[in-house]
């Protein structure tokens, strides 16, 4: 009788005066491996984002962090400019929440979501951001270090590795070499300061050989270890088709960056809900670390603003062409190379805008990955700006943010 009393007083206590018996002990515990491995299959094959999901008979309400407004107007671009395959993804530089990331197929005139994901798609000069962060961070170079080089700065012959001089070397500054993507001053360096150890532990910090997704299996962005100077130039200039990345991680390279050198796990789920129990179950983790220090940030981010104002992007991003985005800090890093799964030639961007007169608020990053199979139709560093002009000029006016 003692023990019954204590049981109902026990159970009638504050902290137990909203259980329900009948609801939560039958409550079963959530198998996040399960739901992972499950949700990822559907996803990548169905093409689609599925708000509802059954597993073990009990199903879940999906909320994700994709921001449709901004998706609808993706869509309008990419049926617009018609690209064999394209693929954007924009990343909350804030949050690590991923605010769109959408596939378009010419040929089947269809939407997906899988190339955004997939690690099939060589980095080409992308991967100098991870160079030039190896060499800023671990040697005694500087973005204003000079560098010589003889032919042009695109191509990457063995007798242009060589330290020899004639009438035709000219010397650059590194951020210059970074700005015009010049191949030879990469393969240069980082045979004469860094090595293949070194560039492979700064390529595994910003996510390269790990998952860079919460709770969805996407493809991992894989290198090799260079086993010669020439394999060693190859690797740190991007002058190869072993080096594979998703353009979801080249909007994280480039968020690490505009996030002074700090990596956020990217997600693309807010939460997950058990309907019948009425309960959340999961919600993304708010996972950093730090990559490199903010002073190589910095000197990086004012490489990528010299690639847009006088480098490779220029051309997209002429004083008269951002007069609606003038507020707005911009920096990149394009790359081109012939290869990958879905063959051709691949355009790549990545980007990072964010407000001048606000430091707190870190913006958005931008890739844009096009995949030329015969000819050309739009080039990723336009599109990119078409983007960015739309979020800061109509989606954040009207959204009073």
């Amino acid at each position: 009788m003692k023990l019954l009393i204590f049981f109902f007083i026990f159970f009638s206590s504050s902290a137990f005066a909203n259980f329900n018996f009948s609801k939560d002990l039958s409550f079963k515990s959530f198998d996040i491996e399960k739901f992972r491995k499950q949700l990822s299959s559907m996803v990548f094959n169905s093409e689609e984002w599925p708000e509802n999901f059954v597993v073990d008979d009990r199903q879940y309400q999906i909320e994700y962090s994709i921001n449709e407004e901004l998706e609808k107007q993706v869509k309008r671009y990419l049926r617009r400019y018609r690209s064999d395959y394209t693929s954007i993804v924009v990343v909350d530089n804030n949050t690590g929440k991923v605010l769109t990331a959408i596939d378009y197929d010419k040929k089947e005139k269809d939407f997906g979501v899988s190339l955004s994901f997939s690690s099939t798609n060589p980095a080409a000069s992308v991967f100098k951001v991870i160079t030039a962060a190896d060499l800023l961070e671990n040697t005694d170079t500087s973005k204003e270090t000079n560098f010589s080089f003889r032919g042009r700065g695109s191509t990457l012959y063995k007798y242009q590795l060589k330290n020899k001089k004639n009438r035709w070397t000219r010397t650059i500054p590194f951020k210059k070499a970074f700005a015009y993507s010049n191949n030879v001053i990469f393969g240069k360096a980082a045979i004469s300061k860094t090595s293949p150890t070194s560039l492979m532990k700064m390529a595994n910090k910003f996510g390269f050989n790990n998952d860079l997704l919460q709770l969805l299996d996407a493809g991992d962005s894989r290198l090799l270890i260079a086993e010669s100077d020439y394999e060693l130039a190859e690797l740190a200039s991007g002058f190869n088709k072993q080096t594979m990345i998703s353009p979801l991680h080249g909007a994280m390279i480039a968020s690490v960056i505009a996030n002074d050198g700090i990596f956020k796990q990217p997600t693309v789920i807010n939460s997950i809900k058990d309907i019948k129990q009425e309960r959340e179950v999961w919600k993304p983790k708010y996972k950093l670390k730090r990559v490199i220090s903010e002073d190589v940030a910095d000197e990086i981010r004012d490489m990528m603003k010299l690639t847009v104002s006088r480098g490779t992007a220029r051309g997209a991003f002429r004083p008269w062409k951002i007069k609606q985005i003038k507020d707005v800090e911009i920096g990149g890093k394009t790359g081109s190379i012939t290869g990958g799964v879905p063959f051709g030639k691949r355009d790549w961007f990545i980007s990072y805008a964010k407000p001048k007169n606000d430091a707190s608020d870190k913006g958005i990053s931008v890739c844009v990955m096009i995949v030329n199979v015969k000819k050309w139709y739009i080039k990723s560093t336009y599109l990119a700006k078409k983007i960015i002009q739309y979020y800061y000029h109509d989606l954040k006016k009207s959204s009073g943010s």
